[in-house]
């Protein structure tokens, strides 16, 4: 069985599948949205909010179900973690090194990954957990946009709405009863056709990657129902780092 009815997964990802799945399924309610939005076939890149650390698994069982398996760009240090970094490398997803000289190996392989392999990677705009105080989604970072502009593949913005409930940003104790309700929607595929024939600049970068941001906040402001403040919050203007724990961080700079 495959999720999407003509690829074999690899082994690794059908034992995940076949050990968390059911557990989700007992443990959460779903509210799966949009789902017509995914492409059945060929490569895309499908772009959702961060909100909690529980909401990879949560938003892999909504792809699951929708019928297109998502293969992550996730941070590297995951891959170095006993037993978690093994499955995760033979499950096929994608290490990014951040800040660092190998971060392209992570762009060339989520390009090989859709052009060459009809996959679906699954990428986090906003490069860490939302520090939006109401946890809208952030200002942007460009890799998605990036690897859209260079596959000319579509871009699926993606809202999610309740992992936080479960675990909430930047916290180690689930909340798992009551069980939770996940709602998740999928949106069109963003426009970025017009900015295909020009030249990758930063300006081009940020116009696609707000659009992007825009894209899945206007699906966010669906499954809540209130509207999205009109600044998106941006970590650089609030003195943050760009990512990791900036609560943690601040109680390390508070104690020296």
């Amino acid at each position: 069985m495959t999720a999407s009815g003509t690829r074999r997964l690899p082994r690794a990802y059908r034992v995940v599948v076949a050990l968390v799945r059911p557990l989700l399924m007992a443990l959460t309610k779903r509210d799966w949205q949009g789902t017509e939005n995914l492409p059945r076939t060929g490569g895309f890149v499908v772009c959702p909010n961060h909100l909690s650390y529980v909401e990879p698994l949560t938003f892999a069982h909504f792809m699951y179900d929708s019928g297109r398996e998502v293969y992550y760009l996730a941070k590297e240090s995951v891959f170095r973690i006993p037993v978690v970094g093994a499955i995760v490398r033979s499950a096929q997803q994608i290490p990014v090194y951040r800040n660092s000289g190998q971060a392209a190996e992570a762009f060339r392989a989520a390009v090989k990954a859709i052009d060459d392999e009809g996959k679906c990677v699954g990428v986090y705009p906003e490069g860490t957990l939302t520090r939006d105080p109401d946890l809208w989604p952030m200002v942007g970072k460009t890799g998605a946009a990036r690897i859209a502009l260079m596959t000319r593949c579509p871009v699926i913005p993606v809202a999610q709405w309740g992992p936080q409930e479960i675990l909430a940003p930047y916290t180690s104790r689930p909340h798992l009863f009551p069980r939770k309700t996940m709602h998740v929607r999928a949106g069109r595929p963003v426009d970025l056709a017009d900015l295909y024939d020009r030249p990758v600049t930063a300006a081009v970068l940020r116009e696609a990657t707000a659009r992007i941001m825009s894209a899945i906040t206007a699906e966010l402001e669906v499954l809540r129902g209130e509207k999205a403040p009109t600044e998106r919050f941006d970590s650089r203007k609030h003195g943050l780092p760009s990512t990791g724990n900036f609560r943690r961080a601040g109680r390390k700079e508070q104690r020296g």
